[in-house]
């Protein structure tokens, strides 16, 4: 018999043929990823058994693209697993035309799986995709362990990290409407329905009639739970709608960061503001979303938002769930797109970024792509992301190197006043003065016995009130 370790290894071509069936061998294997075992040498036993972490086995179906591209996706898989708390054993990539509609890796290769949890003793296993209900199902029933997919994985990080109650209202609304897509009965359970003579089965006096079945029960309180929380969400985003409403209409321009999970926003925000908020390394450390208000160096004002991460395929549930959150972004004046410059795959990230983007309708909003991580990147490849985006900068929110040359960058693309305004205001109109300073951009100001002469382009609104002082009408 061979030994499961010699089915599995395969050293494979780097990359798809476009056309003619793969090799027998490769299609039919289960292939090891090396390097993606988590050590937990620095912890006693003690400790282990007091955090009870999941001991997982993680397996991907590799379609397109090179081994580089499936080895990145099952790292970000591996990273995911250990930040929703778990102990990585082992990783298992399975090369396809396209996934198996029953059982997504393969009949065959499920029992080759369940050798791998038999001898590693996992507990769990993820997949690097979104299974369907009878996919779960029939894998479960043949692995004999929990199975789990990405999109599950992702929600339970996020579950894990909200801390606002409207954070954690989003992530219930995603969890529930995921659930409500797999709601599936074990056996007779979920299905039976009470009805005619079930004495024997103990449904008795006021259990006759055709009732619900146990499933439908399920879909209906599911249901009236995803209703209740949106209308919390909607009574929890006033507060922000209303303060957002004041900035539209001092005209105060919008910065938001936004980028792949863990590619330093938070950091960035605070090296810019001073802000102070959470820096962990970590995937999805920051779920909601921190506006700071800061000015330029000639004085206006405007805002940086930080936002949620994104990720490869980010479930749709969570789109729609955070939509009023990630609507910061696609409301912003300018877009501060961050990218990890030490990242095996950064091109990769501002794809998957953008993709997003298009989806919360985004795209058309101005964008500054800014490649964090230079003390750690190989200056080659911050070269080639440089050659390949234009409109970039480079920096390190941990040293500060190139922060300077981002502000610049920033400031030169946020939004001027439309309006060239001349007026010599009275001395005790000193708030006019002020607030030109503030939400508008002084091009000269002298001081004269009459008052402040000033030049200055500000918003249609401050223009209307400094119309009484124009030259023209002072003179």
């Amino acid at each position: 018999m061979t030994e499961p370790a010699e089915i599995l290894d395969h050293d494979l071509p780097t990359d798809i043929p476009d056309d003619g069936e793969l090799q027998l061998e490769e299609r039919h294997s289960l292939r090891r990823v090396a390097g993606l075992s988590t050590e937990l040498t620095d912890i006693s036993e003690v400790e282990y058994r007091q955090l009870r972490l999941e001991r997982v086995a993680l397996v991907g179906v590799w379609t397109e693209g090179s081994v580089e591209d499936a080895d990145n996706s099952m790292a970000e898989l591996a990273l995911l697993a250990e930040t929703a708390g778990s102990q990585v054993l082992e990783a298992l990539s399975q090369r396809r035309h396209k996934p198996d509609p029953a059982t997504y890796i393969g009949r065959g290769k499920v029992d080759e799986v369940r050798m791998v949890v038999e001898e590693t003793g996992a507990d769990t296993v993820i997949f690097d995709g979104e299974l369907t209900a009878s996919q779960l199902r029939n894998l479960e029933d043949r692995v004999k362990v929990k199975v789990v997919d990405r999109t599950a994985l992702i929600l339970d990080i996020f579950a894990q990290h909200a801390r606002s109650k409207e954070g954690k209202a989003q992530v219930e609304l995603a969890q529930l409407q995921y659930m409500m897509q797999r709601l599936r009965g074990w056996g007779g359970n979920l299905s039976r329905q009470a009805g005619g003579r079930v004495g024997a089965q103990g449904g008795g006096i006021g259990g006759r009639g055709p009732g619900e079945t146990k499933l439908e029960t399920d879909r209906r309180r599911i249901t009236a739970k995803m209703a209740k929380l949106r209308r919390e969400l909607a009574h929890l985003e006033t507060a922000r709608v209303t303060k957002k409403a004041v900035r539209r209409r001092r005209e105060i321009p919008a910065v938001a960061i936004a980028g792949y999970t863990n590619a330093g926003k938070s950091s960035l925000l605070n090296r810019l503001t001073g802000a102070g908020v959470l820096v962990e390394d970590a995937l999805f450390a920051t779920l909601d979303p921190t506006t700071r208000r800061t000015t330029t160096d000639d004085g206006r004002v405007y805002t940086l938002s930080d936002t949620v991460g994104f990720v490869r395929h980010l479930p749709h549930q969570l789109v729609e769930a955070f939509r009023s959150t990630l609507e910061e972004v696609a409301e912003a004046d300018l877009v501060l797109h961050v990218v990890d410059g030490a990242h095996p795959d950064p091109e990769g990230q501002l794809a998957a970024v953008r993709e997003v983007f298009v989806e919360i309708g985004a795209d058309h909003v101005r964008e500054l792509v800014v490649i964090n991580k230079s003390d750690v990147a190989d200056p080659l490849v911050l070269a080639r992301l440089q050659a390949r985006e234009p409109h970039s900068v480079v920096v390190s929110a941990r040293t500060g190197a190139g922060i300077a040359d981002a502000l610049v960058a920033l400031e030169a693309d946020l939004p001027r006043p439309a309006v060239e305004v001349e007026a010599l205001v009275p001395y005790d109109r000193g708030d006019l003065i002020n607030r030109v300073h503030e939400y508008g951009e002084v091009l000269a100001l002298e001081h004269v016995a009459d008052g402040t002469r000033l030049r200055a382009r500000v918003h249609a609104d401050l223009a209307g009130e400094l119309e009484a002082y124009a030259v023209d009408a002072a003179r």
